[in-house]
């Protein structure tokens, strides 16, 4: 290095270390500007979680079997629709709608057609968890053994739109939307 060199590195430092000085911005509040445009766009696809939780979006898991799916649209005041779908293999599938609405430790399920099939399901770190035991009611809801018993299905999505867009195949080669209008 050479001489003019080091002068002007001397000259720099004090104006580094004055840097180091400086406070951190304040962000006790924790303030998101929800009038911010890129906030408001990434909203609305369901990039970023909301402020208030509620089922709308899109829980979705693929494995070796096949895809397991559910869909939650809003359907009135602290009321949703939904549909699931569990893949157990060739062949073996289980589909299901019906709605949910909010209590205080989650949200209720309650499967359409099936008198006493009703569940209480939590999402914990942004998976959906349908307990291991389900009433014996909902023993219905899927063909042969299969069952929707302590089904995790992580979040996918938040936006409503995402879950009106889900496709599935019905295991009959048609594809269907399972909260499509």
């Amino acid at each position: 290095m050479t001489m003019p060199d080091r002068r002007a590195l001397w000259l720099i430092l004090p104006l580094l270390l004055a840097g180091c000085d400086r406070a951190a911005p304040d962000r006790a509040g924790g303030e998101i500007d929800a009038g911010n445009p890129l906030e408001i766009a990434a909203r609305e696809r369901g990039v970023v979680r909301p402020d208030t939780a509620t089922p709308t979006g899109v829980f979705e898991r693929s494995h070796e079997l096949g895809r397991d799916a559910m869909c939650a649209v809003p359907d009135g005041a602290g009321r949703w629709r939904f549909a699931v779908t569990a893949s157990f293999g060739p062949g073996l599938r289980c589909t299901a709608r019906g709605t949910m609405t909010s209590e205080r430790d989650g949200w209720r399920m309650r499967f359409a057609g099936v008198e006493g099939c009703d569940m209480l399901v939590r999402e914990e770190e942004d998976e959906l968890r349908l307990p291991g035991k389900l009433p014996s009611q909902c023993d219905s809801l899927c063909p042969a053994r299969a069952s929707l018993a302590g089904l995790d299905l992580p979040r996918a999505s938040w936006s409503e739109e995402d879950a009106k867009r889900l496709r599935i195949s019905d295991g009959r080669g048609n594809i269907i939307g399972l909260c499509s209008d």
